[in-house]
């Protein structure tokens, strides 16, 4: 699958460099994918994380630069070690074998070549829980069919129903159209989500919503796209956690954590809709969020401190 490196196209930016002879594009990639952290994860919505964790690995580099990127150290600074395939398969098994619930990658965009090779190898020696594919969601529809029959759980994050903003705050152009695109083509490989008897999801696809201040990434404009292009039944995890992070704090429509009532005109808006699968949050102080990242920690998170 290297072949795809040698003029990279594998996302919108269509940088066409040779990643395997170190030229690098937008996303600054080489050709080993840069792995920062793998753990079992507790933070994700309910049938992701279960009761045993999800096993999630995060990459480092990322196709997107959001201005409030709360993974800025691994995204934007790409903090991380370099991982062979079957290093990398070799981390995947390892999860498996700690009682995950699946194997979750996080910002894999850029590392689908890798991310293949990789499933290839822990398939042959075992692997049998499933692929969570967890994107900020700026893919090629093409490079996303390259991951049917690999991937069982998309779990996208559409951010914009503007490109403008798109531009503006993430630095990508034609988000909305690549976006779109891609979520339907995932729709179209695995369905809506499916859970087993004990709420864990087993395939299927989960659409992420972060609701932005003031409502700039256009939550409700997307919710209608989702009614009429997908279906009233996909599963939906409306998301309150916007703080400031990263560079936000110089943009004065991000410098503030959101309104209640900000929120809650989404939710409503997906109500009305019957936008009724999924889940929503509870607003939480950033000093009381005990999942917020700090990547150069041991301990990502600080939930793991108080277990």
């Amino acid at each position: 699958m290297n072949r795809l490196l040698v003029r990279c196209v594998l996302c919108p930016h269509m940088c066409r460099v040779n990643r395997n002879n170190g030229q690098s594009g937008f996303c600054r990639a080489g050709s080993a994918a840069v792995v920062s952290s793998v753990m079992a994860h507790h933070g994700e919505e309910p049938p992701i994380s279960g009761t045993r964790g999800s096993g999630t690995i995060f990459f480092s580099h990322c196709n997107m630069k959001c201005v409030y990127c709360q993974n800025y150290q691994i995204s934007q600074e790409h903090s991380g070690k370099a991982f062979s395939a079957s290093q990398l398969a070799g981390e995947m098994l390892s999860l498996q074998h700690k009682g995950c619930h699946n194997i979750n990658l996080v910002s894999p965009t850029i590392w689908i070549p890798q991310i293949i090779e990789a499933f290839s190898i822990a398939k042959k020696s075992g692997l049998k829980i499933p692929i969570v594919y967890n994107t900020g969601g700026y893919e090629r529809k093409q490079a996303i069919k390259l991951l049917e029959g690999i991937v069982d759980i998309y779990m996208p994050d559409i951010r914009y129903s503007s490109n403008s903003m798109a531009e503006r705050y993430s630095g990508v152009k034609n988000y909305v159209k690549n976006n779109r695109k891609s979520i339907i083509e995932m729709y179209r490989q695995v369905g809506g989500l499916v859970l087993d008897n004990n709420g864990i999801a087993k395939k299927g696809l989960l659409i992420r919503l972060l609701v932005l201040p003031g409502n700039i990434g256009g939550v409700k404009e997307t919710l209608d796209f989702i009614k009429n292009e997908l279906s009233q039944d996909v599963y939906l995890s409306i998301m309150a956690q916007y703080h400031p992070e990263y560079m936000a704090c110089d943009y004065p429509e991000l410098s503030s954590s959101i309104l209640y009532s900000e929120y809650y005109e989404v939710v409503e808006h997906a109500e009305k809709l019957g936008l009724v699968n999924g889940w929503t949050q509870d607003y939480t102080p950033p000093e009381k969020d005990f999942f917020r990242p700090d990547f150069n920690r041991k301990k990502v998170f600080k939930y793991y401190e108080e277990n």
